[in-house]
């Protein structure tokens, strides 16, 4: 039979048992880093204990009054300080880690008298991993640049700052909706944000096929330019040119990703098709990539990712796509069907992914399905096609020709897929 702690002790017992238990571990903690620097550290194995049991008893005594509290909570920080004073005065290491750990510690034990029991627990397990982890992540300064920091809190101003206060609602007669068009660009942030830490991550590893599938999901027009620019020279064509290949196939899946966030329905219909693309242009490239080249030696990554974050370049694109929803809709109200696959071909020379994200707000609305997906087909073709070509002026040579060759069938195949 099963022992329950409350057919033994009082509610309070219980919880004082608890707050003992996670003041304690704080307090552990903090006695073995005493041990190992061999300086003077506040507290431990008893003191932060006495800090959890002196929170709960002054919240039991507030009862729902919370100035007492706040007032005990002044009283231990004062004792704090008087601890971080003799640190500054004894000359050494002055880290206020621990006098802050001493303060959640007496938080702790009043969370526990209010019920909020998950709230204590994970406050202390965080605090003694952040403890804990001290060397680790003090490392961490070294091994990320400034940069990478801007680039992240670019990314939270895209997504968590931007995002959440723009009107969810159609303006207009052409249904342009500020959350959605945002929305957009989050979405394809976000695609290219995980990507550009891959590469991050990856730097100077895995040589070209692994900078190709990276680049190819974060931008395949930037990424084949980069591997024409060393494949003029580097030499080795079937090696740039099947990395050129493969992020070609990777912009298929990251294309399926994206449709699979804002139009499940056209997702459906192109995911065969997209999928199939995707694995074979990989397929191929890399088994292209395996054919021997003369005077071949190893290449390794040589381009740093760009930041794909840049303010300026959300603005840029959520403009053009709203320009996008605009043109698709004279070309579908004026031009019909026919204006939609110009306007595909016609987008094919830029940049595909504002097009393709009008068209997952069109299609089934304002656009059948299958114009939407025979539309998308038709740009990603296209920009294959001009791929191919942007390939064929940079590397020159062998590379060049292959990359054109290349790209060339496989937009081919994605304009037969129309006849599936």
């Amino acid at each position: 039979m099963p022992v329950n702690l409350h057919d033994w002790l009082p509610p309070e017992g219980v919880n004082l048992l608890l707050v003992l238990f996670l003041s304690f571990l704080i307090g552990l903690e903090r006695e073995e880093r005493k041990a190992e620097t061999g300086q003077y550290v506040f507290g431990g194995v008893r003191t932060f204990p006495l800090i959890g049991l002196i929170g709960y008893t002054v919240a039991y005594l507030s009862g729902a009054d919370t100035v007492p509290l706040a007032i005990g909570f002044a009283v231990v920080g004062g004792f704090l300080l008087l601890s971080f004073r003799h640190k500054l005065d004894s000359g050494g290491y002055a880290g206020i880690t621990t006098e802050m750990s001493g303060l959640a510690t007496y938080l702790v034990g009043a969370l526990v008298y209010y019920d909020h029991l998950w709230f204590a627990t994970t406050l202390s397990v965080a605090s003694m991993l952040l403890l804990e982890f001290k060397a680790g992540l003090e490392g961490l300064t070294k091994r990320i640049a400034p940069d990478d920091i801007l680039t992240f809190t670019k990314f939270l101003v895209l997504t968590a700052v931007i995002l959440p206060v723009l009107p969810n609602q159609d303006f207009s007669e052409f249904r342009i909706n500020p959350y959605k068009t945002w929305l957009v660009v989050a979405a394809v942030s976000t695609v290219s944000y995980g990507s550009y830490v891959l590469q991050r991550l990856t730097k100077a590893q895995g040589g070209v096929l692994l900078a190709s599938l990276l680049g190819g999901a974060y931008s395949s027009t930037v990424t084949t330019l980069v591997l024409a620019r060393r494949a003029a020279r580097e030499g080795e064509p079937h090696l740039f040119s099947g990395g050129i290949l493969i992020a070609s196939g990777m912009m298929y899946l990251r294309l399926a990703a994206l449709l699979a966030l804002f139009n499940l329905a056209l997702m459906r219909k192109l995911a065969p098709a997209f999928v199939v693309l995707g694995l074979l242009a990989i397929g191929a490239g890399w088994l292209w990539s395996r054919r021997s080249d003369p005077a071949a030696r190893a290449a390794r990554r040589e381009s740093e990712p760009r930041n794909p974050l840049e303010l300026r370049a959300a603005f840029s694109f959520a403009l053009l796509f709203l320009a996008m929803l605009v043109a698709t809709h004279l070309a579908v109200v004026h031009l019909g069907d026919a204006g939609v696959y110009t306007l595909a071909a016609i987008m094919g020379v830029t940049d595909v992914d504002p097009f393709i994200m009008g068209i997952t707000q069109a299609a089934g609305n304002l656009t059948p399905l299958d114009v939407g997906a025979a539309s998308i087909l038709i740009a990603a073709a296209s920009n294959n096609i001009v791929k191919g070509i942007y390939a064929y002026s940079v590397a020159r040579g062998a590379a060049g020709v292959q990359s054109l060759a290349l790209l060339a069938a496989l937009a081919l195949l994605g304009l037969a897929s129309l006849l599936v």
